[in-house]
This record gives structure tokens, C-alpha cells and sequence, in this order.
């Protein structure tokens, strides 16, 4: 009797620690964000981090990994290319205006045009400084121009409302819109805190693949 008492307690205390769960290793996280121009490049950044195993949390405060496209007009920090990107003028496909010269899209975004609506970015937005930089050369954006929030509104509106024309990069450019003037290529940066080591590198290398 006493036998079968001890075999069933070994029996039962098998079980137990059988379901017991074993020890979780916790995932290393790291702290992302990209701007709205550069959304593309946090997607592909999220399928590197399923084959690493490294769970991201998209946050603006002091990212490891900071995604924006064109130089930064002062750099401190670490900066690396992933990719470019190239950038256009878009009108609406009933738009009049078409095949722009430099000189005539320099006018159109500083003057504007009665025929258009300029639309254009906060003066703070990566997309708006390269444009400034390949475009309007140092001349001021009319007062009339209207401010779009995001590439995906900015798109939205060019293919909404017929007289629109706006800034948007290729990978932004979308529905019956057409191209008036390609500005020219700008690098996709990884931007980071320090020389990346450890995930943050094993990261930043897949994003350059």
C-alpha cells in the first residue's frame, strides 16, 4: 500500500513540473520611429526585425533607430544609407500643368499659379527640406500654399481635387496622378544614437540588403 502512495505522489509531481512553463528569455527591444516620407522603409524594417527576433517599439523619444530621407542640415549622430528615394512634383491627371522646367516649378512653388493649388509641407518635414534644397534653391515657398499633413494626405488630395499640385516621393505616388518634374535622388537614412552595435547593427545591415 505504501508503494503504491509513493508512486502515485512521483506521479503526480511529474505532471506538475511537466506543465509548468518553462522561463520566457525576454525579447531585446528597440526603439524606432521614422518620419512620413520614410513610413516605407519602417515596414521593411519591421520584416528584419521577425528575423532577428527583436520586438520594435515605434517611439519619437530617442529612437536607437531614427528613418528619414535626405541629409540632416546638421549631423551629429551616426547616420547611414538603406536605400533612395527620388522626388517629384505631381499634379492631377486633369491638371493643365506638365513637364516643368526647373525654372517653372522654382515659379510655380514661389509665385503659384492661378490655374493651382500649391500644396507643400511643414518647413520642419524632411520631404520639404530636400525639396527646398533641390528645388527652390533658397527662394521662398508662396503664401498661398497650402500645408498637407503627411505624404498619404498630400497624395489623397492630388488625386481628389483637379487643380492640385504637390510634393511626393515615388514610393508616395499613387492613383491617376502625374509626374511634372522629377527633382532628383535623395539617400534613405538610418540615423542612430551611437555606432550601432549588437541588434541595432544586425538591424541597420538588413535594411542595406
Amino acid at each position: 500500500m505504501f508503494g503504491k502512495r509513493t508512486l502515485l505522489f512521483l506521479l503526480s509531481s511529474f505532471i506538475i513540473f511537466s506543465c509548468t512553463p518553462a522561463a520566457q528569455v525576454p525579447q531585446e527591444v528597440v526603439n524606432v520611429y521614422a518620419t512620413s516620407a520614410a513610413q516605407p522603409w519602417l515596414t521593411e524594417l519591421y520584416s528584419c526585425a521577425g528575423k532577428v527576433s527583436v520586438a520594435l517599439n515605434v517611439t519619437a523619444d530617442e529612437p536607437d533607430i531614427f528613418l528619414r530621407i535626405g541629409e540632416p542640415e546638421t549631423m551629429v549622430s551616426p547616420v547611414y544609407k538603406i536605400d533612395e528615394e527620388e522626388i517629384l512634383i505631381v499634379t492631377n491627371r486633369e491638371s493643365s500643368i506638365q513637364n516643368l522646367t526647373l525654372q517653372e516649378a522654382q515659379d510655380l512653388f514661389a509665385l503659384g499659379d492661378p490655374s493651382a493649388q500649391v500644396w507643400v509641407y511643414a518647413s520642419g518635414e524632411d520631404l520639404q527640406i530636400v525639396f527646398d534644397q533641390l528645388v527652390m534653391k533658397g527662394r521662398s515657398v508662396t503664401s498661398l500654399a497650402k500645408l498637407a499633413a503627411s505624404p498619404q494626405q498630400m497624395s489623397d488630395l492630388l488625386n481628389a481635387e483637379k487643380d492640385a499640385v504637390g510634393i511626393l516621393t515615388k514610393h508616395w505616388k499613387a492613383g491617376m496622378v502625374r509626374e511634372a518634374f522629377s527633382a532628383g535622388f535623395v539617400p534613405v537614412l538610418a540615423v542612430t544614437k551611437e555606432g550601432p552595435q549588437g541588434v541595432v547593427l544586425n538591424l541597420i545591415s538588413c535594411l542595406q540588403k
